[in-house]
């Protein structure tokens, strides 16, 4: 190739010159408050909402859903099933890898499915209606069924409680019982372990070796197309703080905040308000089964009696227009699967019928410890407010206060609480958490393992089964008011109320979306 004639090579230089003295594009920071902080990293272990959303950011899913609910293939690139829907095959896209350059393999895909259920209440169904599970290749692996199961797709699809993730194979060899604390994915964030702060912040940058999906995003599905270069999560349990902070310009994202604050936010021009969850959310009670005194049912029957649905969300200062006046769906009001089974009598508190059957239950007086997550606006209101109304229908109360990540790992202790026990606490669950009687995770009654507060009853296990594993959805539905009526008997917990909340961005941020989940992808900075 001949050389540049001199007059040339001089307006090269110059221009090289003049493009290296410009100066480097800004690195886009987005700066997100989520409703609580990151202090543990493993979404197998935990069901917290906080691991989940980690998760989304680090890891791929098999199968997402997209905005109607439906299984979407996600790290799979095509799969094929036999007429009798008995056997599977899943063969994984080409150029998938790890955040430390190893290829994701059907080998990494095996070992996460198996250790994902070995914990959560989906996995678990999935697991016993399994006769094999299989690696085939490098990229495909297959599963072969023992008993009908008409929701395989959707199980790999599971965003919530313990998401169905895909971690390398070695991290998901961990025991089940031993948290994973390398948080190496093939998701579209990688985490940044040496910045990570918990009560401070975590640090999320963007993968540039994630390939997505060609499809437009849809829900949790489609294409993961990361447009901001880091991301962080700061740690604000203050709602004036983090309120003051997004009208400030400080932070670019709230996820919930405080209720009281939403008036505020929507007068000022440079916030934006939607809801990113439109169906909303329920408050859920959850009673210890394993220890006086809800270990009795009639002692659970008593405190449905002494839940006002209206109070507890006003107390929390829900707008009436995010309010569900009276919710007794166990898979939540306004959704395909509402339920009204058994429900009737039900909308009014009746403390004089509470104290009846507390007598007949044998209750004695003893302290009823309500663990109070007062780092959360919401918990920490309906906790008081229930705590209040219980007193009124004749329980003594004792209700201590601490933080959201205390009570997680509190809820675990199946002593009495004379040795750091518990007997109730509140959480809020998302339509994701109640969508079904195979997904709802505090629903399932499983006699053996199951979560925190430990309900057994095998009548209720066996409903659920028969719906997942009816494939004719007019059944489905004829199941689904028995599984209702039998949870109103057994009480695994209380429905305390519905509602929807809103989430707060600066409008010079663009992409939010309505996922339920808050994701991050697709998401720019103007």
């Amino acid at each position: 190739m001949p050389a540049l004639p001199r007059p040339a090579r001089l307006l090269a230089a110059a221009a090289l010159s003049a493009l290296l003295a410009l100066p480097a594009a800004a690195e886009t920071t987005l700066k997100v408050v989520l409703i609580n902080d990151l202090t543990s990293l493993d979404p197998v272990q935990s069901t917290a909402a906080f691991v989940r959303n980690h998760g989304f950011m680090v890891y791929d899913q098999l199968f997402a859903l997209d905005s109607k609910g439906e299984a979407q293939p996600q790290m799979v690139e095509r799969f094929e099933r036999s007429a009798d829907g008995m056997a599977w095959r899943f063969t994984l896209r080409d150029g998938l890898a790890f955040h430390d350059g190893a290829p994701v393999r059907a080998a990494d895909a095996v070992a996460s499915i198996r250790r994902w259920a070995q914990r959560d209440v989906v996995g678990r169904a999935l697991a016993a209606a399994t006769a094999s599970l299989e690696v085939v290749d490098e990229k495909t692996f297959s599963l072969t069924l023992a008993r009908p199961f008409a929701l395989v797709t959707e199980a790999l699809a599971r965003p919530t409680a313990s998401a169905l993730f895909v971690m390398p194979e070695r991290l998901a060899q961990t025991p089940a019982t031993t948290a994973v604390t390398d948080a190496t994915g093939s998701g579209p964030f990688i985490f940044r372990a040496a910045e990570w702060r918990a009560g401070d912040r975590a640090v999320y940058l963007r993968n540039p070796a994630y390939r997505p999906r060609p499809e437009a995003p849809d829900g949790l599905a489609g294409g993961k197309v990361v447009k901001i270069d880091r991301l962080e999560w700061l740690a604000m349990p203050d709602a004036a703080t983090a309120g003051a902070a997004l009208q400030n310009g400080e932070v670019d994202f709230i996820e919930q905040p405080s209720p009281d604050l939403v008036p505020v936010l929507e007068r000022n021009r440079g916030i934006r308000l939607f809801a990113l969850n439109p169906t909303g959310f329920m408050v859920w009670l959850r009673p210890n089964h394993a220890i006086p005194p809800f270990d009795n049912p009639k002692a659970r029957q008593a405190l449905l009696h002494m839940v006002n649905q209206q109070e507890n969300l006003q107390a929390a200062g829900i707008r009436p227009s995010e309010q569900v006046p009276w919710c007794p769906a166990y898979f939540l009001c306004g959704t395909p699967l509402e339920s009204q089974a058994s429900a009737e009598g039900l909308r009014e508190a009746d403390p004089a019928k509470a104290r009846a059957l507390l007598r007949e239950a044998g209750y004695d007086g003893r302290k009823v410890v309500f663990l109070n997550a007062t780092d959360s606006p919401i918990n920490n209101a309906v906790t008081l407010t229930m705590a209040q109304a219980m007193q009124r229908g004749g329980l003594a109360m004792d209700v201590p206060a601490m933080d959201w990540a205390t009570v997680t790992q509190r809820r675990n202790k199946r002593e009495p609480v004379e040795q750091g026990g518990w007997n109730l606490f509140v959480t809020v669950a998302n339509v994701l958490d109640a969508q079904n009687p195979l997904t709802n995770l505090y629903l399932a009654s499983p006699c053996q393992g199951g979560l925190a507060g430990w309900p057994c009853d095998e009548e209720l296990e066996r409903l659920r089964r028969s719906w997942w594993e009816e494939p004719d959805t007019a059944k489905r539905k004829q199941i689904l008011d028995a599984v209702q009526a039998r949870a109103y008997q057994v009480l695994p917990y209380i429905n305390a109320g519905q509602f929807r909340t809103l989430a707060a961005h600066r409008t010079n941020i663009e992409g939010l979306r309505p996922t339920t989940i808050p994701v991050f992808w697709g998401v720019e900075k103007k």
